[in-house]
């Protein structure tokens, strides 16, 4: 690895060898490695190989995986603060911390593989604070394999016998599902054929979106069904279901994300943390369907 010197940012590529020199090293406390430290020539300060970690200067890096593990199998923040004996703040900080690699690592992960032959793409509602405030998940997985593509958050207003009451108690909402549509399809120019068949329901909305971003991709639509049991209204009561890749994915996320499961007191307070949590648990789903298990 080509190392440059973060104090006076000259590329070792671009200098002669002997620019930074070896200079000692160190035991970090967080995890107790050795780290080798440097010094550079020029401007003759020192840094080390940890200088160029994601984690630098972070403290507690050894609870990472674990939180990241925990926050992915339904497990809320607080309850995790007191499995693992540490201060609510430490796991709030990690959670953004982790949400944010995850944004990063998970659309590097998806470029690994073959670009998408179909894709099935849909809308999960949850809400933030209260009912009458309802978010939009939209969601697009590859069919059959079930890895997580893209997805967006996006607000939208309050609908049904709630509508009213929400109205008068929050005022007017916007509506984000177009833009968050939009968003994830641009996503997905890179990662699914342009001939690609995409699969969702029936809503009105979705062909218009799908030709503005893939003009010459098939669109296939089904009607929605009936939930399979109470509490399961992504698994659909249907002898053959045509998008099951994406209903299944969706249970899994109503399973695994606690602030999703549809009776709880853990609910999403903003929405950019439900995007933070969205991209864990799409991570490592990923990593968990095909990457090698460990023993």
């Amino acid at each position: 690895m080509n190392y440059h010197c973060p104090h006076c940012t000259i590329d070792s590529a671009s200098t002669d060898r002997r620019t930074f020199v070896r200079c000692g090293h160190y035991r970090r406390s967080s995890d107790r490695r050795i780290i080798q430290r440097f010094k550079c020539r020029l401007c003759r300060k020192t840094f080390s190989r940890g200088s160029f970690d994601p984690c630098f200067k972070q403290l507690k890096r050894q609870f990472n995986q674990l939180i990241f593990e925990h926050l992915a199998s339904g497990v809320s923040q607080r309850r995790l603060a007191y499995l693992l004996r540490l201060n609510r703040k430490t796991i709030k900080r990690k959670f953004r911390f982790l949400g944010w690699q995850s944004h990063m690592l998970l659309n590097d992960f998806n470029k690994r593989f073959p670009k998408a032959q179909i894709v099935e793409f849909d809308d999960l509602e949850t809400f933030e604070h209260t009912k009458c405030k309802p978010l939009s998940i939209t969601l697009a997985v590859e069919g059959k394999t079930r890895r997580i593509l893209s997805f967006s958050v996006s607000r939208m207003p309050a609908k049904g016998l709630i509508a009213k009451r929400a109205l008068k108690k929050y005022g007017p909402r916007p509506d984000e599902r177009a833009q968050g549509r939009k968003m994830m399809l641009e996503q997905l120019k890179d990662l699914v054929e342009p001939t690609a068949l995409f699969k969702s329901d029936q809503s009105p909305h979705y062909p218009t979106d799908v030709k503005r971003h893939f003009p010459i991709a098939q669109h296939w639509t089904t009607k929605g069904g009936r939930g399979s049991s109470g509490g399961q209204g992504e698994l659909k009561k249907l002898q053959f279901d045509p998008i099951f890749s994406l209903n299944h994915t969706f249970a899994k996320l109503r399973a695994d994300i606690n602030r999703l499961i549809r009776k709880t007191w853990c609910t999403t307070k903003k929405p950019d943390r439900l995007r933070m949590h969205v991209a864990i648990m799409a991570l490592y789903h990923n990593q968990h369907l095909f990457l090698p298990k460990r023993v």
